[in-house]
């Protein structure tokens, strides 16, 4: 009889949620969901579609999902293509954040794991202290620490550097956390058979846990990268000069009028979609991964 009830119960277990309702109510259902969708999605086509209009276009039809006369000023304008000699300086604050972010998230892939691995498996006094100090770290907000980052970064002769940009962001309390919760998840079986054959606790972590933690690599790569990316309230306090702006205090001193006066719609729009693309593909490229979070893995026998 159980068999039975089991065998009865289970095609309905398989069924989506939305297939167990009547017809109508499916409809209403898949409409509904379409409908939220297409409410997200606005604001980005609304601001692609803007990118393509003239100044007076945008002011007078904000919402309008078509230009009146299509144009790609606002694009030659920021890659200083355009014959007014009007452009902003969108390449340099572009190669200051791919910099900065490729240098910041390889930092933060090495020493986070490194600090996980040693959290998780090391032994060692003040061990369980030393992590509570992390977790409290991740309490704090951000914005209580920006004059204590800019007196410390001051007083080392960081300020207005690239690397008072780059240091303080090498290490994440949050990318501690993820990598120690996946490698406190790894068998110690394995690494017991690498120690028997001789390998250290380096060569262990390095040889054989590192490449068994993938899953939490590139989501952690994809935090750390999306995170140095859209870093503001730090290059804010630790820069002043305009060669060390990123796209993102750029692109707010451009919003607060000053690279010009006017409303300079599509422009604005045009630099924050560019700016919004490089962690939005590079996010849908491991998306796969990303989902599978950080216990994700598996040890081959």
């Amino acid at each position: 009889m159980n068999t039975k009830a089991t065998a009865a119960a289970s095609p309905a277990q398989g069924r989506p949620v939305l297939g167990r309702f009547p017809l109508p109510l499916r409809v209403l259902g898949y409409a509904l969901v379409v409908g939220v969708g297409l409410l997200y999605l606005l604001p980005f086509v609304l601001q692609l579609v803007t990118g393509f209009k003239t100044d007076p276009d945008a002011a007078a039809h904000p919402l309008g999902l078509l230009p009146t006369t299509p144009t790609t000023a606002a694009y030659q304008r920021l890659f200083g293509l355009s014959e007014a000699g009007d452009g902003v300086p969108f390449l340099r604050w572009l190669g200051n954040s791919a910099f900065v972010a490729v240098v910041v998230t390889a930092g933060r892939v090495l020493f986070d794991s490194m600090a996980g691995y040693a959290l998780a498996r090391l032994r060692f006094p003040g061990r369980s202290l030393l992590f509570a100090f992390v977790l409290a770290v991740m309490a704090v907000p951000g914005v209580a620490l920006l004059i204590p980052k800019f007196l410390v970064l001051n007083t080392f002769g960081l300020f207005d550097t690239y690397t008072g940009m780059i240091v303080p962001l090498l290490v994440d309390a949050a990318g501690i956390f993820i990598m120690k919760q996946f490698f406190e998840s790894v068998p110690r079986e394995v690494e017991e058979a690498a120690r028997v054959d001789g390998a250290g606790v380096f060569r262990t972590f390095w040889s054989v846990v590192l490449p068994m933690a993938r899953p939490a690599l590139i989501t952690l790569t994809i935090l750390s990268f999306q995170g140095s990316w859209n870093e503001f309230t730090h290059f804010l306090v630790a820069t002043q000069s305009g060669q060390y702006e990123t796209l993102t205090t750029g692109l707010a001193r451009f919003v607060s009028g000053g690279l010009g006066g006017g409303t300079q719609y599509p422009l604005k729009l045009a630099a924050a979609l560019l700016a919004t693309l490089p962690v939005a593909a590079l996010f849908f490229c491991f998306q796969r991964y990303f989902v599978q979070g950080a216990n994700a893995g598996a040890v081959k026998e």
